[in-house]
């Protein structure tokens, strides 16, 4: 009687240790086609899978307590084939676990038929091919469903870094041989030349187990210009005599009495001594007589792409400052019947913009400046200077836009501009570091803020007798902060044109 016991026992324990290694023995053989799966097709189960494998991990524990809670309670029971009951009754609970698990791993399979095969699908892209750095645009994806199955996906734009999409993803169901359309707004945070090259899709499986995840080629080409909004801001305070709300002064131009271009009607922000009388009453209307500038001068603009200014302010760097003067400027000069130029060099000539006037020319200067970036290299101005030297021998207005920091690149510089006076009429701009005039200012007296401070107004000293230097040379120097160097230079060249410096 003992004997049978014992061996009930033992037929018991290897009854609880199967219960035990089976969900794991049926997970090691689940896993190795998943990653099969997801390597191969990129095949995903959800988390559906997920939940229907957990559930049926939760039952396999439950049947392993049963016996063993019934093994405890009847314990003290030795005899009338109370072990043969229980054997069998775990039997019958295992065929209900593995029947369970059969239907389960069914259903899976079936439906990972849906998602095995990739769905012919095409995609095409409407946009347009160019855009404003921080502004908005729309962008149009054409979803076109050739097969014969209906299908449930979402669909993500493959976008460059630096750019943002709203909303990102969106979901789609498409019919058989029908045609989707989906919209999202682009937003660049980047100047530069962009290539959107694909559309990523994860498709769902019929009852939701699967995604498979695939792409469309779809390659199309994006520029991203500076934000013109500045420019229209511009023509809109010079229609109505507002300019001062920018930071642009009116300046009184000298001779321009003797400058008559019109006769046009008189407003409100007219000067009275500009009035004609006999004209008035001729028409019978108020006149005023409309003076002209001096055009058809000639500006180059030396943008400065080496390391020196790569430093940045409020998330835009120093290049992207200037950038942003040049064509505001370039904008006034084209205004004012001027031709405008430019060069951007590093450590080498990277872009060079011959001088022209009329409208165009404009979008040749967007051209050369939208894909220009600071390179950490030490700027070559001996190349650059020789470069200008020989393509611009009339006389021109030359703005210099750079960073000086060190002795050796102040020299280079100053002896420079005073080669170039006798000929043209040399300009150096130079930007203002904030962080250095507020630690100069700051009144601490505590040490470990009176040593920074005192650094800051060395460097500060040493960069007022830089620009002594350059004025005593005979150029031009315009020391503005970043964010005020575009009112700062488009004032400066009006002043030049009012006093005929050219």
């Amino acid at each position: 009687m003992g004997g049978r016991y014992i061996a009930s026992m033992s037929s018991l324990d290897q009854l609880v240790q199967l219960l035990f290694w089976a969900p794991w023995l049926g997970l090691l053989i689940v896993l190795c086609p998943l990653l099969v799966l997801a390597f191969v097709w990129r095949i995903y189960p959800t988390w559906r899978v997920v939940a229907a494998a957990c559930g049926s991990l939760a039952l396999s524990l439950l049947m392993l307590l049963i016996p063993v809670l019934t093994l405890s309670t009847g314990s003290s029971q030795v005899g009338g084939g109370w072990m043969e009951t229980l054997q069998s009754q775990a039997s019958l609970l295992i065929y209900f676990v593995a029947l369970v698990d059969v239907l389960l791993l069914t259903v899976f399979l079936v439906d990972l038929v849906s998602v095995v095969k990739e769905p012919a699908i095409e995609v095409s892209r409407q946009m347009l091919r160019s855009g404003s750095l921080g502004a908005s645009q729309e962008v149009t994806l054409w979803i076109e469903n050739r097969g014969a199955r209906k299908h449930r996906m979402i669909v993500r734009d493959d976008l460059p870094e630096y750019m943002l999409a709203n909303p990102p993803e969106q979901s789609l169901e498409i019919g058989p041989r029908q045609r989707a359309e989906l919209t999202y707004q682009l937003k660049p945070n980047r100047r530069g030349a962009f290539s959107l090259e694909r559309v990523h899709f994860k498709l769902m499986s019929q009852l939701g187990f699967w995604t498979r995840l695939f792409e469309k080629e779809c390659k199309q080409e994006l520029a991203v210009y500076p934000n013109m909004q500045q420019l229209s801001e511009y023509a809109m305070l010079a229609k109505t005599n507002r300019l001062s709300l920018i930071g642009v002064k009116s300046t009184r131009q000298i001779g321009q009495d003797n400058n008559f271009e019109r006769l046009r009607d008189y407003t409100l922000d007219d000067n009275y001594k500009h009035m004609d009388w006999k004209a008035t009453a001729r028409r019978r209307k108020l006149t005023v007589k409309e003076f002209q500038q001096d055009k058809s001068q000639r500006i180059m603009f030396l943008l400065d792409c080496g390391r020196l200014m790569t430093n940045e302010y409020r998330g835009l760097s120093l290049l992207d400052y200037a950038m942003n003067s040049i064509l505001m400027m370039s904008y006034v000069a084209l205004q004012q019947g001027d031709s405008v130029g430019m060069m951007c060099f590093s450590d080498h000539i990277e872009k060079y913009v011959p001088l022209r006037g009329g409208p165009r020319q404009m979008n040749h200067m967007l051209h050369g400046l939208f894909d220009r970036f600071p390179r950490m290299h030490q700027s070559n101005f001996d190349e650059a200077f020789l470069y200008l030297s020989q393509r611009c021998r009339r006389r021109t207005l030359v703005v210099l836009i750079t960073n000086v920091i060190d002795d050796i690149t102040a020299a280079q510089v100053t002896g420079y501009l005073s080669t170039l006076r006798p000929r043209h009429l040399p300009v150096l701009c130079l930007m203002r570091d904030r962080r250095v005039f507020e630690m100069a200012d700051n009144p601490a007296l505590e040490d470990e803020i009176l040593y920074p401070s005192a650094a800051a107004a060395q460097l500060l000293l040493w960069r007022h007798e830089l620009i002594e230097k350059v004025k005593v040379s005979g150029a031009l120097v315009l020391d503005a902060f970043p964010d005020q160097l575009t009112s700062c230079m488009v004032n400066r060249y009006l002043e030049i044109k009012a006093k005929h410096m050219l």
